[in-house]
């Protein structure tokens, strides 16, 4: 049985939350919990709420075990860029792309 659990429009970049989720996919749930906690990077925060959330979903939805449950994905998928100016040299202006991100991970029992 598939459990899932989604963070929609996270202001961080997609290329950074991918650092963090590649770390634990196909581990065990516990065992990511435990990764998330060592992990220096500033993303693990979202990564670890989103987790959780899916930790909560299969215990209170389903019934099941945490002890059972391995992270069967970690996607990180694009969310909506907002662009903005930034003043340059000369009346110039540059576009800067404040990225965000959409956060899904589906655990699934061993």
């Amino acid at each position: 049985m598939e459990v899932k659990a989604v963070a929609k429009y996270i202001r961080v970049s997609p290329l950074k939350v991918k650092k963090v989720t590649d770390l634990i996919q196909g581990k065990p749930a516990g065992e990511a919990v435990e990764i998330l906690s060592f992990t220096r990077k500033g993303t693990v925060v979202e990564v670890a709420k989103v987790l959780k959330s899916a930790l909560a979903n299969a215990k209170n939805n389903f019934g099941l075990n945490s002890d059972s449950l391995y992270i069967k994905k970690a996607v990180v998928g694009k969310g909506p860029t907002l662009k903005r100016t930034k003043p340059r040299a000369r009346g110039r202006a540059d576009l800067m792309r404040r990225r965000s991100s959409h956060i899904t991970i589906i655990l699934e029992e061993v």
